[in-house]
């Protein structure tokens, strides 16, 4: 921890105050407006200010923040401008604690080791990175930000259980020592001023247990107790909720609230609601002795790589590419969802069940067809079509969903959602949930139900509930995002089936394992395979040979990846990109990987801004051949 940090948090304890931390959006509602505000909050009894950079996830972001990063970038804010706010604040008197709070991958575009110098030279104190788990944290971000004596804040919340909790804290003092938040709910930031009695109470007893076992961890690892802060935040927006989780927790975050005020009365209304919440500024001055932050726990060389295998076994092979970015509210989930898939994806009866279904319901094997007329036309190669789009539903897509739908079933969740563009993984996860009387919900841009009607009819007779999605631009990507928002909130009782081999670990292993059936099929109808693990006795109009070339279409990601052949994917050139006829550029296209822009496409379901880390491995590799 930073001597600013722990001197504040020193000074709210002696004072007997609950320490205020007040969450800004840089460069909203202007540019204009940010420095001022931070001052201003401070005046009126901010203790410490979280600068958000302006970037939004829907695994953590409610409606507010969203919003506020939408305008934020469209006035022009980039990350550059986020240090110099801190600077410049520094520069006009600001003294208390600064934490940058963002995402991770705006920190990587930029550089982790420049990003932690140009930081502690702008007088910011560390970080919040909502979507940065310990695991990652330690091997992506935490050696730099110690080297610059920056903290990382990790977060902690309901679902995190006791392992999960002893890896915060020790986040929290390795190597830096910092402070840690504890979200107080699933879900994501935004008022709850409507919250029940009865559920608040619920939370707040739920959230006082979370503050005290990440205290009871720290003192475990040599933590002195009160060293180590800890602070409460999401759905706090009134002073008694400060009074109220301020009663156990060193402090409270505020940040939809000022986020809406400031827009609705501008900077001054912004100072008037901190006085209100906090309480006004700490009587008297901060401590003009420093405080010395709680000791840094040494690490064995050790322990060290032990805890950098963590996270690496989440990559794709030894590659880069891959992880698990994500809040700290949805770890467990994915870690259980990981270990069941290993347990469960070579018990013998799982895999036959996956098998008749895959005959009796899906209707496979799909058939393997020489299109001989287009050869002709063609004139050269012979052209071999893997007939997927006759399996039961009309796409690869069931394959996957059948398989995802039997694992939530294991894993104890009758409830499923899902995202889609075109409707295809729609349809084929409301025909899984049907089949396995599973409530299914899925999530469709307003757009994309307007051009995909016949699929959202067709989910509905399935009797799944289709949420059209009306805000951001309407389609693939803010269903997506309403999708997150909901598992977030609902992530004990629901599974959320993706539809693609992206996301974080380890959902593009699942998608890829389930959907190798194609590849398996084709490979052995090639090759007139009758027997073995993957022949079939209809296995026999091939041409006994493996192909030179796959061709297959490059999106989210669903295809199988073969390989010992010639491997060309596809993307979506959009209106004629990503280059003209005339040569110039264009960014009206889809081809995220070829020329990686914000995505256009009048196809539902290929506006999608990303690709799966195999693809982007292999892209890297040279081992696809662009189309």
């Amino acid at each position: 921890m930073s001597e600013r940090l722990a001197s504040r948090f020193a000074a709210c304890r002696d004072a007997g105050r609950t320490a205020f931390v007040a969450f800004v959006t840089a460069g909203y509602p202007t540019k204009a407006d940010t420095v001022p505000a931070m001052l201003e909050m401070e005046k009126e009894g901010a203790d410490v200010i979280e600068l958000g950079v302006p970037f939004s996830d829907p695994m953590a972001d409610g409606s507010a923040i969203e919003a506020a990063s939408v305008v934020a970038i469209q006035n022009g804010t980039v990350y550059s401008d986020c240090i110099k706010y801190a600077k410049d604040a520094r520069e006009k008197g600001l003294t208390v604690p600064v934490l940058l709070m963002g995402y991770y991958n705006t920190f990587l575009a930029a550089g982790i080791e420049a990003t932690c110098k140009e930081c502690a030279a702008a007088g910011i104190d560390g970080f919040i990175v909502v979507d940065l788990p310990c695991e990652e944290a330690w091997r992506a971000m935490a050696p730099a930000a110690a080297n610059n004596k920056l903290s990382l804040v990790p977060l902690a919340s309901p679902t995190s259980g006791p392992e999960r909790i002893a890896q915060v804290a020790e986040c929290a003092l390795t190597p830096s020592p910092g402070m840690v938040y504890v979200v107080s709910l699933l879900g994501t930031t935004g008022a709850r001023d409507t919250e029940a009695a009865d559920s608040k109470a619920k939370r707040l007893q739920e959230c006082k247990g979370v503050v005290d076992s990440v205290r009871a961890a720290a003192e475990r690892l040599g933590c002195p107790r009160g060293h180590l802060p800890v602070v409460v935040g999401f759905g706090i927006t009134k002073r008694e909720h400060v009074q109220e989780f301020g009663a156990f927790a060193d402090g409270c975050v505020v940040g939809s609230k000022i986020v809406t005020e400031i827009a609705k009365s501008g900077v001054a209304g912004v100072g008037k609601l901190v006085r209100e919440l906090s309480g006004g500024p700490l009587p008297g001055t901060v401590a003009a002795k420093p405080v010395e932050p709680a000791a840094k726990r040494q690490k064995t060389a050790a322990e060290a790589d032990q805890m950098k295998k963590h996270a690496d076994k989440w990559n794709f092979q030894s590659t880069v590419f891959g992880g698990r970015f994500i809040p700290e509210t949805l770890m467990v989930a994915h870690q259980e969802l990981e270990d069941a898939w290993a347990k469960w994806k070579v018990d013998p009866d799982f895999k036959a069940e996956l098998a008749r279904l895959r005959r009796d319901f899906i209707g496979g094997p799909t058939p393997l067809y020489h299109a001989k007329r287009l050869s002709e036309m063609c004139g050269g190669a012979q052209i071999w079509f893997k007939r997927e789009e006759l399996a039961h539903t009309g796409a690869h897509k069931i394959n996957n969903a059948v398989g995802q739908a039997l694992l939530a079933i294991k894993l104890g969740k009758k409830r499923i959602i899902a995202e889609t563009g075109a409707g295809q993984h729609g349809v084929a996860t409301a025909a899984a949930c049907a089949m396995l009387d599973l409530e299914c919900i899925v999530y469709m841009g307003e757009i994309d139900t307007e051009r995909q009607k016949l699929n959202c009819f067709r989910m509905r007779e399935l009797g799944a509930s289709v949420v059209p999605v009306k805000s951001g631009s309407r389609t693939l990507k803010d269903a997506v995002n309403e999708a997150l928002r909901d598992w977030v909130t609902n992530i004990r009782t629901t599974h959320y089936i993706i539809g693609s081999a992206v996301g974080p670990h380890p959902f593009p292993d699942i998608v890829r394992d389930l959907q190798s059936v194609i590849g398996n099929e084709a490979r052995a109808q090639m090759l007139n395979q009758t027997t073995g693990p993957t022949g079939h006795p209809t296995f026999t109009n091939g041409p006994g040979r493996l192909p030179d070339t796959v061709v297959a279409c490059v999106g989210g990601g669903s295809n199988a990846i073969p390989k010992d052949v010639e491997i060309v994917g596809v993307e979506a050139g959009g209106v004629h990109g990503p280059w003209l006829p005339d040569g110039s550029r264009t960014d009206k296209h889809a081809a995220t990987l070829t020329d990686g822009v914000e995505t256009h496409s009048i196809s539902a379901g290929l506006d999608y801004p990303g690709v799966g880390p195999q693809h982007a491995s292999l892209k890297a590799r040279g081992r696809p051949r662009g189309g």
